[in-house]
């Protein structure tokens, strides 16, 4: 016998909820943001909403299905199922958090605070949910992702963008190279290397990409393409500049030797889930041959 679908409400603790367990009672907390210059009526506002857009979504949900609800802090300890529907409640960030545990499963996305999320991955009204949950699965766009893999076989998948660099602010020391390129890598010191997706072109990835004249053309989220940056390369007589952007078709993948002590990789931000590498290693970044599956 089939199990009934699950719907899965992946959301995070809001705000305010952080500042009353931090302080001990709404009062203190008040008290401490007054003294900042902010008021918590605003906070607690947006509070308000996020909790009656997760009661919305939770009575739209039918009644013969199963629920489950995982604050994103819990993520990398929740076993996701391949019945699930994902019911993101949140920010857009928070489907980037959940995109790298997910196996083909249908994700919706639900804005809670409409003006002031970007609302590029999270595209619907908590009075929506009701439509979404009647078809999952269809209509949902394929959005490219990004994955590397260490010589050690640690693997790390995200939806916008991998960061290769040192912790903290210390330079990075790595050779680059590229596929196709004759086994020709170049030793570099910079700030670290960035590479996204199209739906990381919406952020971070963007900012270098501005910061470099626009001159590379951005991929679209569902194409399988790439782009890459090397963050303030340092030349001098032992390190250069020529790799320092550049594009990654599907079949293509960027290769980092490692020549400091510790380089870490991180995926969406998150450098707390990061892949540690240590002198000598090498580790290969392409585009990923999992999609998230993402309701138009």
């Amino acid at each position: 016998m089939s199990l009934a679908p699950r719907a899965v409400l992946v959301h995070r603790t809001t705000e305010y909820e952080e500042l009353v367990a931090r302080h001990g009672t709404h009062g203190q907390a008040a008290f401490l943001l007054a003294s900042r210059g902010r008021d918590i009526a605003e906070v607690a506002e947006r509070h308000r909403r996020t909790r009656r857009a997760l009661a919305d979504v939770t009575a739209a949900i039918p009644l013969t299905w199963r629920q489950a609800w995982v604050e994103r802090a819990d993520l990398e300890r929740f076993l996701f199922a391949p019945e699930d529907l994902v019911v993101v409640v949140g920010q857009d960030g928070l489907v980037a958090n959940v995109a790298k545990y997910l196996t083909g499963q249908p994700v919706i996305g639900i804005d809670t605070d409409p003006g002031r999320n970007p609302g590029v991955l999270v595209r619907h009204r908590p009075r929506d949910a009701a439509r979404l949950l009647a078809s999952p699965g269809t209509a949902c766009e394929e959005l490219t992702m990004v994955e590397a893999v260490a010589d050690d076989t640690q693997r790390l998948v995200a939806l916008n963008e991998i960061y290769l660099g040192a912790p903290g602010h210390q330079t990075a020391r790595y050779r680059l190279g590229l596929d196709g390129d004759g086994g020709v890598a170049e030793a570099q010191a910079s700030s670290g290397v960035l590479v996204g997706t199209g739906t990381g072109a919406t952020g971070w990835l963007r900012s270098v990409w501005q910061e470099r004249g626009g001159r590379l053309a951005l991929p679209s989220p569902t194409e399988d393409r790439l782009v890459w940056f090397v963050r303030e390369a340092w030349p001098s007589p032992v390190t250069g500049t020529r790799l320092v952007a550049g594009e990654l078709a599907a079949a293509e993948a960027l290769t980092l030797s490692v020549e400091s002590d510790r380089l870490i990789a991180f995926g969406d931000g998150i450098e707390t889930d990061a892949l540690q590498l240590t002198w000598g290693q090498t580790i290969r970044v392409g585009v990923c041959e999992r999609r998230l599956r993402l309701a138009g």
